[in-house]
């Protein structure tokens, strides 16, 4: 769910490969790799970007259910979630005889265990899609590049 809105964000440091795919992550202290798949070139040491991508995305929605049914003293035992990327064509596309259109699509399946009943389950569903990556996901994304 990210940090408490008065904490300075952490950094993230990448240091990209000298060959092939493979790329170190540090934050905060945590070291993570990230590579790609064998069949596209990795040596598969780590997930791919867009399996970080959901990764965040899925554990951001985790989260965000966890505190909503703790808030509520509901019984959600554990949040399990599925997610895949693809790209799909665009069917609405304003430029779609100038250049392909595609979309990104990311499928994801929420998974809720505990004795609750539908209508908890169906609340805790509507909260998933407002969960703060998934905001950041659906908004307007400004990345400013420059030379260090």
């Amino acid at each position: 769910m990210g940090e408490a809105p008065s904490q300075e964000p952490r950094a993230v440091e990448v240091v990209g490969p000298a060959t092939g795919f493979r790329t170190e992550v540090e934050v905060g202290g945590h070291h993570l790799v990230v590579d790609e798949p064998l069949a596209v070139g990795g040596t598969d040491a780590g997930p791919s970007p867009y399996e970080m991508l959901l990764a965040g995305l899925g554990a951001c929605t985790a989260m965000t259910l966890r505190l909503y049914a703790d808030r509520r003293k509901w019984p959600l035992e554990r949040v399990r979630v599925s997610l895949k990327h693809r790209k799909v064509h665009a069917q609405d596309c304003v430029d779609c005889e100038k250049k392909p259109a595609k979309m990104d699509v990311v499928d994801r399946v929420v998974f809720l265990d505990g004795a609750l009943d539908e209508a908890q389950r169906a609340k805790l569903l509507e909260i998933a899609e407002r969960c703060p990556v998934q905001q950041t996901l659906q908004s307007k994304i400004q990345v400013n590049t420059r030379s260090g």
